[in-house]
């Protein structure tokens, strides 16, 4: 694949993330080869770490930062050499932008998952944001603060395999075990005062030491949105997990099957689940049949029209089959729907906190 055609390829997922699309012209056009792609991304990364350095406010200093971790969690989309790097910097800018910007924002690490965990104090309900094969906590800014927007608290995390914890775990086929001690973690925080195993990712840099919840909620009934194969992740704990609420899918798969994957994602899937052997028993998991029957909150169903991607545009059957599923299937929009924005968006963060709240939509 050409430089232009990958950078075709990756548009309205980089747009949709947020970050300008006259910088990704610009950065895009300069590649001679898809190996130029990440060492361009870091750079444009430390472009806007510099910026934040030489910023005239706190406030224009996290601004700078938030862009910073979206590019470089961009960066890890092909394949080089620093990609775990680059995620941990996209971790470390993050944790950096969020100190500045929101001081009650707290970092919530465990088993398994880590992540920010923010919102108002007196949230009526904590909406967890879960990743999917090669995304990360960095890439859902936008859905996040329409969350917050909605009076909700978030957690936007990384689970094993994923984003910062790439580099030292793989998948999990049982996510939902997962998903249970993030709601632990907010149980005991709602009890205690403090966020357990709060701190940096083996040298990240995130924020050290436990921190009080302060000015964060993280208590409630507990909604999912999981985005791409976190939207499997999101509908498997929500049939496995009692405590889940509410739910919602982007671009999630109902079934997958290996033979039909292109090779791409297969190669991410090897990464990601620990060799080829085991991302292939893992694909073979991957099917919401029998589990979807058992999804008794109310879900709402994502799906892209010009999807690509095998095995992710058929949420019908999702939807079909949970008792409370919603099906909105959006024509012209593509994986993770960043050309249709305004299609999707708004209704599932009404979706989500009407679910938890009873505010209506």
């Amino acid at each position: 694949m050409s430089p232009a055609e990958f950078a075709a390829a990756q548009w309205s997922r980089a747009t949709g993330a947020g970050v300008d699309p006259h910088e990704y012209r610009r950065v895009t056009d300069g590649l001679a080869s898809v190996a130029d792609w990440g060492p361009s991304f870091r750079r444009t990364g430390h472009g806007y770490l510099q910026r934040a350095q030489a910023a005239g406010s706190a406030r224009s200093a996290g601004e700078y930062l938030l862009m910073a971790a979206r590019w470089f969690h961009l960066s890890t989309l092909a394949p080089h050499a620093e990609a775990h790097r680059a995620a941990a910097e996209a971790d470390h800018a993050l944790s950096r932008a969020l100190t500045m910007l929101e001081p009650g924002a707290r970092r919530v690490s465990g088993e398994g998952f880590t992540g920010w965990l923010r919102g108002p104090s007196d949230a009526r309900g904590t909406v967890i944001v879960v990743p999917g094969l090669d995304s990360a906590k960095e890439e859902f800014l936008d859905l996040v603060s329409a969350l917050l927007a909605r009076g909700l608290a978030v957690f936007a995390m990384d689970g094993p395999g994923q984003g910062v914890l790439a580099a030292t775990s793989t998948f999990v086929p049982d996510y939902e075990r997962v998903v249970g001690r993030v709601i632990d973690a907010f149980g005991g925080a709602a009890r205690t005062g403090v966020v357990g195993g709060v701190g940096g990712v083996g040298g990240v840099g995130g924020v050290g030491g436990v921190g009080g919840v302060g000015g964060v909620g993280g208590v409630g009934p507990v909604g999912l949105v999981g985005l791409s194969l976190g939207g499997y992740f999101a509908a498997r704990a929500a049939a496995l997990e009692p405590r889940v609420a509410a739910v919602a899918t982007v671009s999630g798969p109902f079934r997958l099957d290996w033979e039909e994957l292109p090779p791409p994602v297969r190669d991410i899937m090897a990464q990601r689940a620990g060799g080829a052997d085991a991302a292939r028993e893992f694909a073979r998991r991957v099917d919401l049949a029998a589990l979807a029957p058992r999804i008794t909150a109310p879900l709402l169903v994502v799906d892209g029209g010009q999807d690509v991607i095998p095995g992710v545009t058929n949420g019908e059957s999702l939807a079909r089959l949970a008792p409370h599923g919603t099906y909105l299937s959006v024509p012209h929009g593509d994986h993770l729907l960043g050309n249709a924005r305004a299609d999707w968006l708004p209704r599932l963060s009404d979706h989500i906190a009407h679910a938890l709240t009873g505010t209506p939509a």
